[in-house]
């Protein structure tokens, strides 16, 4: 299931910018600008299969939990989204959803994606939610959950 982990780090990673970039970054501009500008650097991060944005913006003891149910941590996340076996051209984000607070925000919304896991054509429509904390003065997204839509 390596397409799994690629897909639901994307769609983790999906939430971005006070600026409309594209559609696989989100529109924040409600947001406080810190918080934008994390999760627009994270969306892009995710996008763009950036291993050292993704280690950044993903804090240590992150968890998502994937599309087959099963908890990942930051490493297999990273390490399954850089494979380069796997290419997603196409990502989409829409119906965005957000809450934040103080130290904290629960950025969501539904993703659709295209693209190649080892040669095989997959395509993904799912909801998201990405739960962002502030620890010593930055953000890090610290829980993902990805769930298909029928």
């Amino acid at each position: 299931m390596k397409s799994v982990l690629g897909i639901s780090l994307i769609c983790a990673s999906v939430i971005g910018l006070p600026v409309q970039a594209g559609p696989e970054v989100g529109d924040y501009r409600t947001l406080p600008p810190d918080l934008a500008a994390a999760a627009t650097a994270y969306d892009v991060a995710q996008f763009k299969t950036d291993r050292h944005g993704l280690e950044q913006w993903l804090s240590d003891d992150y968890v998502l939990v994937g599309l087959d149910g099963k908890n990942q941590t930051k490493a297999e996340v990273i390490a399954g989204s850089s494979d380069p076996a796997r290419k997603t051209p196409y990502v989409a984000l829409s119906k965005q959803v957000y809450r934040y607070w103080q130290d904290g925000a629960a950025l969501g919304g539904t993703v659709d994606a295209k693209g190649t896991d080892h040669g095989k054509p997959f395509a993904l429509h799912a909801r998201f939610v990405d739960v962002w904390a502030k620890r010593d003065g930055r953000w890090q997204v610290v829980f993902t959950q990805i769930d298909n839509v029928p």
